[in-house]
């Protein structure tokens, strides 16, 4: 039987208005991920982030330690910050010991070539999407936004949101996908055999040719029928995907 090399998810959306969620992301840490060498956290682990000066609040602080117990055991804990948090920052880091990579990663694990990201950069058709994340990128936006006192970034935060979701149910189903050219355009560029990534929620393997893309779920236990599981790679470079009770899909 092969080892875990690396567990990879993504679009949890912890908060604490969805209490099964967070149970289930502590089951995964004590049950699945400890198992394995690597854990990969590929963005919107959080509903959102405000700043690394929130990593007190007690909801926030219980998933930070759930993390660093996991990395406390001997796994490598490591972070693509997606479009809801991507404030997270060094702070965050150093109470998980998580290392934060940029948004596009390439390793090699279990002897496959990988990309790694969350997937919105990838969405190239939401013009108006792309603007705006291109200004929060900016680290000077994240330095005026962060001077603002917590709680006055936390009510800007929602009135983007609310925004966001008004915006999304008039969107194309095609628009909120990723671009299919901005997919082939990470693999020429990267020089990777498969590519995990999530932000769409549409989980899946696409088969491009000799390429494979894996889509990450995101996490909603409470629906029906219940979302929610990750990705692993053995050390034998066999790529599954896994439900939320763990089973192979």
């Amino acid at each position: 039987m092969s080892e875990v090399c690396a567990l990879f998810i993504s679009d949890l959306h912890l908060q604490p208005a969805h209490p099964a969620t967070t149970a289930a992301f502590f089951d995964f840490l004590e049950r699945h991920a400890r198992r394995a060498q690597q854990l990969y956290l590929l963005g919107d682990l959080f509903e959102y982030w405000a700043g690394d000066d929130d990593i007190t609040d007690p909801y926030h602080a219980a998933i930070v330690a759930a993390l660093k117990a996991v990395s406390d055991a001997g796994v490598a804990l490591y972070w693509v910050a997606g479009n809801r948090d991507f404030l997270v920052g060094a702070r965050f880091a150093e109470a998980t010991n998580a290392i934060l990579l940029p948004e596009t990663w390439v390793a090699e694990i279990g002897g496959v070539k990988l990309v790694v990201l969350h997937g919105d950069a990838q969405c190239t058709q939401d013009s108006k999407y792309m603007e705006f994340r291109k200004m929060v990128r900016q680290p000077a936006w994240q330095q005026q936004f962060t001077a603002m006192p917590l709680a006055q970034r936390k009510a800007i935060i929602a009135g983007l949101r609310a925004d966001s979701r008004k915006e999304q149910s008039g969107k194309a189903y095609e628009i909120m996908d990723v671009t299919p050219q901005a997919i082939l355009d990470v693999f020429a560029q990267t020089g990777a055999e498969v590519m995990i990534h999530g932000h769409t929620h549409r989980p899946a393997l696409h088969q491009l040719g000799d390429k494979r893309r894996y889509v990450l779920p995101d996490w909603e236990p409470d629906a029906t029928p219940p979302r929610g599981g990750w990705i692993a790679i053995g050390d034998d470079g066999v790529i599954t995907r896994h439900d939320l009770s763990g089973a192979v899909i």
